[in-house]
């Protein structure tokens, strides 16, 4: 299967803006910790939201294409128990990873924390019913998550940190705040998949000529477009309620759009996302731009996604709190240079068999498989 380009620069874009962002508040001395305040919002924007919107691009590609492989041997229902297996692997590895932070941190409530792998596993169950859906209702559908995230944490959070149904419900929903919370999440998950269907739409297009009209009338022109219109009322919004203090600021000042969890914060977000991948993959498809080069450096770190995303957390011992403005650069970039050759030496070395995201794949479709067959067993019986 051949790969994306566009979508695995900006998959691996985003591992290395949450690898950036970890180290750094790991790093840095807390008399300069406040840089992470002047940094942050590019992280947040290109990190998180650009990890889920192009999960949920890729996630949709892959969809379409297990569709057409639909046959007597790989029917629809051994396709759905492989995706939601997946899913239920990840949610799995999600809580491991949430047990060890929790024992690290001594605080048994870190169990249930809404880190990236367990929004990216609820946004795969939440999304597995709508993939079915029309593009039209999927951004409907996001638009109506935005909306009620927005009332209902501003309702829940009064109720933070208390016995009764309302804490209950904002722990679930929303432990913690300054994390990635499913409901205010999901919909760039869902967006991605939209982006995902079109993108499969263009690579059906054997006639070039056809292809390319596709392109710009039905892609580029109206992501581009509304990505713009995006991003320019996120900047325009001002609204006074924080995601992150889970509270009312009425002094809050401009700029808002980079004050991460506030909505014109994601409405810039979404709009820089789709402003991102219309561009490149229409640089792409049209090949006005050679990237094979600067490309590779994204790929090794889109390609090992997940296993980037667990292996860096061993990096938090390295320069604990010791590192002073100066000399963070240098060592931070050293550091991401080292860990791409490590990458590369697993990639030329081992290939597949180093990636946590292939292994889950494998995993869930031989126990997609195995459960078919035992299924057909017991019916024949």
């Amino acid at each position: 299967m051949k790969r994306i380009k566009s979508i695995d620069i900006l998959r691996g874009f985003a591992i290395v803006c949450m690898f950036l962002y970890h180290i750094q508040i790991w790093w840095l001395r807390e008399a300069d910790l406040w840089i992470t305040n002047v940094m942050y919002s590019s992280y947040a924007i290109l990190g998180t939201t650009g990890f889920l919107f192009i999960s949920g691009v890729s996630t949709m590609i892959s969809h379409r294409r297990r569709l057409m492989k639909i046959n007597e041997s790989y029917s629809k229902r051994i396709m759905r128990n492989e995706y939601l297996l997946r899913a239920c692997f990840i949610l799995i590895i999600a809580l491991i990873f949430n047990i060890f932070v929790a024992i690290g941190s001594g605080d048994i409530t870190d169990i249930w924390k809404w880190f990236i792998l367990l929004t990216i596993s609820f946004s795969l169950f939440m999304a597995w019913p709508l993939l079915k859906t029309s593009k039209s209702f999927r951004i409907f559908v996001a638009i109506i998550f935005w909306i009620v995230d927005q009332f209902l944490v501003m309702f829940l959070a009064s109720f933070q940190g208390q016995l009764n149904i309302g804490g209950v419900l904002f722990y679930i929903l929303y432990n913690t705040l300054d994390q990635d919370p499913v409901l205010t999440f999901f919909t760039f998950f869902l967006i991605g998949t939209v982006i995902g269907d079109l993108i499969h739409e263009i690579l059906q297009k054997e006639n070039e000529i056809e292809r390319m009209r596709f392109l710009k009338e039905r892609f580029l022109l109206p992501c581009l477009m509304m990505g713009i219109i995006m991003i320019i009322c996120g900047v325009i919004i001002q609204l006074p309620y924080s995601l992150n203090k889970g509270s009312f600021d009425w002094m809050r000042s401009f700029p808002d759009f980079l004050n991460r969890g506030t909505l014109s914060w994601m409405i810039y977000a979404m709009g820089i996302e789709l402003t991102l991948i219309s561009i490149l993959f229409s640089i792409e498809q049209q090949e006005i731009i050679k990237v094979d080069k600067s490309y590779k450096f994204f790929f090794y770190f889109s390609y090992y996604s997940f296993t980037t995303y667990l292996l860096h957390n061993a990096l938090y011992f390295l320069f604990l709190g010791v590192l002073d403005i100066y000399n963070f650069f240098p060592i931070t970039i050293i550091t991401l240079i080292v860990f791409k050759l490590l990458l590369k030496f697993l990639y030329e070395k081992v290939g597949a068999n180093a990636s946590l995201k292939v292994q889950i794949g494998r995993l869930s479709a031989g126990l997609a498989k195995k459960i078919d067959e035992r299924s057909r067993e017991i019916d024949k019986k």
